[in-house]
């Protein structure tokens, strides 16, 4: 009876073990992701090392992987490296926080096998310029689905590993003004090959702790632009070399500024710490400057302490850099080059459809430049720079999308923009100067004219897609900060006064005057601004709102005219008072049809007949209107001067990307002087699309007599349109490249008026003194 006693106690014991197995695997099955840390304590700049082993015990028919972390991550499995670089993008975590995915179906060929997750997590926290500090945080789920029809996940959560010292010291200094990024100050010695790998490892580990951020509760968002990915891995040059008791000291030329960071493969030396300092500029002694663009930094720098293996591999790759110059201190040997040393080319990985080319290298030189310094500016946002500030602000964004639109698909990348300013927008109405970022902590800045810049950006958005749908996601934000500023209209005048914030008409060093209480450029923008709500609202079917935003705009106007413009000149004063009339100023109403009908002509001769006085932001409106209203001639000879001011003028003195101004004292990659590519485009070539999506499409190209030929590509939604012309002996040879769905009409008058209309595919044809 005993026995039988014992065997059944046995066996019931056994049933309560396996139900609690089975309640387990069920829970581990269905398990949610946590947010975890290292610890629960808040640091700046933090690393967390995190590991998990696993065994998947059926061949899953699908594996994907989705993880994210504040501010970045580096996922591995069994050693290799998943994804993208400088992960997820950056975004506001209360509003939203992205994530990435990957199929990672191909690893898990076999049943039973052992693998293992690691990730390296990166916290900024430092109350940066371009980001939001949020909560230190790792999520990671691993969603897999068997040929049964069953399904597992392997969830972040307490049951992690996390490594007790960190190979990246934490606190280090942040190496900018602004607190963009922080040094990276890695320690070889302290992290083992095999921490990747399944199987034991020697590391001290403890136990993950729950993130404050798993209390947040961030709504989780898949990112929908690419990650970063290395471009090209460049060869630098060595310009400086001195042996010191320390080792040598190199400096090694890239040859033009690049985003990105270099990369190490050197023998190995314990002990020894290699340094890797960055600038755009050398100081008088021949090696770096101590300079982040042109602002004092002592800690441009990151640093790699070595573990003394036969070969080790190294590089700072949690934040972007941007540098011409790399200057190596602490190893003790001569790098040779083009072996221990490359550097890494690396921006948001948008797809690339424009080009152009003239029969004139230095226009060429001047689009490659464009094209060079845009990609250094999309760093997972669209920046003003990528050194310095690394910061999205509208009014660069605006003038950016000239290029990104018809070079690159950009939608995504230009959504997100305006996804990220409605997720700070102010009480107000009116936005921070940059977002993401810390404006709460930091950085209480405020820019009225560039909040303008977002129905330009998003109107620019809509021209570029035909998406009726951003209109409507995005109009709310438009309507409210348009409300905001109606609202505080002066009542006798009707006008816009200055004040809440730092009021910019034109940058960088402007001449505009703007000493009267009532900018004038401002008064344009909320015009046009006016204008342009009126015509989101009547696209998406809001018939009310398009009435009250019509009957604002042309009352504003009117109180424009009345109050800033002069009927002598036919041009408008620059502020209330002044006595000076601007040519950007009146360039700007010219170009946003803000003119009294019957002042037009007289105000394109006036802003044609002075010297070119604008700077970056109220260049780009006199261009367009100067060839777009019959001033071609003069739009071109701005655009391809050799002397200063002006992008040629940069060009001339050895750029190979754009400076923030005419002016060789600041940043010198600045993607909003990269505009001129889109004009030689639109202009020059004369690709123009002439309704929303490019349904439809203008070729009219301007032939300068200094040329003897023009091609360009741009990005369409429907693919890539191209054209070309070519002088020839008897006329003119055209060739073009039409993808399926767009109309396009072609306009030539050199050698006869003529018109064709383009079928789709590639031809070509001549054009001599009798037409087409």
């Amino acid at each position: 009876m005993d026995l039988l006693r014992s065997i059944a106690r046995l066996v019931l014991s056994l049933q309560r073990v396996k139900i609690r197995l089975g309640w387990r695997t069920q829970m581990v099955s269905d398990m949610k992701p946590m947010w975890i840390w290292r610890s629960r304590r808040i640091c700046k700049n933090d690393f967390a090392y995190f590991r998990k082993e696993f065994v998947v015990k059926k061949e899953p028919v699908s594996a994907i992987l989705r993880v994210s972390a504040h501010n970045t991550v580096q996922a591995y499995l069994n050693g290799e490296r998943l994804g993208g670089w400088v992960s997820p993008a950056p975004t506001d975590p209360r509003a939203r926080k992205y994530y990435t995915e990957y199929d990672i179906t191909a690893f898990f060929r076999e049943s039973g096998e052992r693998h293992c997750l690691t990730a390296d997590a990166h916290y900024l926290g430092g109350g940066g310029q371009n980001y939001a500090d949020g909560l230190p945080g790792f999520w990671l789920e691993l969603a897999l689905v068997y040929k049964d029809g069953s399904h597992s996940v392997i969830a972040s959560g307490k049951s992690w590993e996390v490594l007790i010292e960190s190979p990246h010291a934490i606190g280090t200094p942040y190496q900018q003004n602004r607190s963009v990024s922080a040094i990276e100050d890695f320690d070889a010695s302290k992290l083992e090959t095999n921490w990747r790998l399944p199987g034991r490892h020697a590391l001290r580990v403890s136990k993950a702790k729950i993130a404050h951020a798993e209390s947040a509760n961030w709504r989780l968002e898949r990112q929908r632009i690419p990650e970063g990915e290395v471009e090209c891995e460049i060869l630098p040059e060595e310009i400086y070399r001195q042996h010191t008791d320390n080792g040598y000291v190199q400096v090694f030329d890239t040859g033009r500024i690049v985003s990105g960071w270099p990369k190490l493969k050197l023998k190995g030396y314990r002990g020894s710490t290699v340094r890797l300092r960055y600038a755009e500029n050398l100081d008088e002694h021949g090696r770096v400057a101590h300079r982040v663009c042109n602002e004092d930094s002592a800690f441009y720098y990151d640093q790699y302490r070595m573990r003394g293996d036969e070969e080790e591999e190294w590089q700072p790759s949690f934040s972007y850099k941007a540098f011409r110059y790399v200057e190596v201190t602490g190893y003790p040997e001569r790098i040779e080059p083009g072996t221990g040393l490359r550097v890494c080319h690396v921006h948001t990985a948008l797809a690339q459809a424009g080009n152009f080319r003239c029969s004139d290298p230095f226009l060429n030189r001047m689009y490659d430049a464009c094209i060079a310094t845009q990609k250094n500016n999309v760093l997972g946002q669209v920046v003003d720079c990528p050194h310095r500030e690394q910061a999205q602000y509208l009014a660069d964004a605006d003038l950016q999308a000239e290029t990104l639109f018809y070079n690159f698909d950009g939608v995504q990348i230009i959504r997100k923009t305006l996804e990220d300013f409605e997720d700070a927008q102010l009480e107000d109405g009116t936005f921070p100067f940059v977002a993401p970022g810390n404006y709460r902590e930091l950085f209480r800045i405020r820019i009225p004219e560039w909040d303008l810049h977002f129905a330009t950006l998003l109107w620019k958005l809509y021209e570029a897609t035909g998406d009726e749908e951003a209109l409507s996601a995005h109009c709310g934000s438009l309507f409210r900060m348009l409300a905001g500023y109606m609202e505080r209209l002066d009542e006798v005048t009707g006008l816009l006064p200055k004040g809440g914030g730092w009021n910019i008409s034109d940058w960088p060093y402007p001449t505009v005057d703007d000493s009267g209480n009532y900018l004038t450029v401002q008064q344009l923008k909320l015009a046009n601004a006016l204008r342009i709500a009126a015509k989101v609202a009547d696209l998406i079917g809001r018939k009310r709102e398009k009435a009250i935003w019509t009957e604002r705009a042309e009352t504003l106007v009117k109180n424009i005219e009345q109050a800033l413009f002069d009927p002598s000149r036919s041009a408008y004063r620059d502020s209330f008072g002044s006595l000076y009339a601007h040519q950007g100023v009146t360039a700007y109403a010219l170009y946003a049809n803000l003119i009294p009908e019957e002042h037009r002509s007289q105000a394109l001769i006036y802003a044609a007949s002075r010297e070119w006085e604008c700077k970056t932001v109220l260049s780009l409106p006199l261009l367009r209107a100067f060839f777009e209203q019959g001033e071609a001639a003069r739009a071109y000879g701005i655009l391809s001067s050799r002397e200063y001011p002006g992008w040629g003028y940069m060009i001339n003195q050895g750029a190979s990307t754009m400076w923030e101004g005419w002016e060789d004292v600041e940043s010198h990659s600045h993607a909003w002087n990269g505009y001129p590519a889109r004009l030689l485009q639109e202009y020059i070539v004369g690709i123009r699309s002439t309704a929303p999506g490019f349904k439809s499409a203008l070729i009219k190209p301007y032939l300068p007599p200094d040329l003897d030929f023009a091609e360009a590509s741009v990005w369409t939604p429907y693919g890539k349109l191209s054209f070309g012309w070519r002088r020839e002996v008897d006329g003119i040879r055209c060739h073009a490249n039409v993808p399926k769905g767009i109309e396009v009409l072609l306009e030539m008058s050199d050698g006869g008026d003529s018109q064709l209309v383009i079928g789709p595919g590639e031809q070509e044809w001549s054009l001599n003194g009798a037409g087409l």
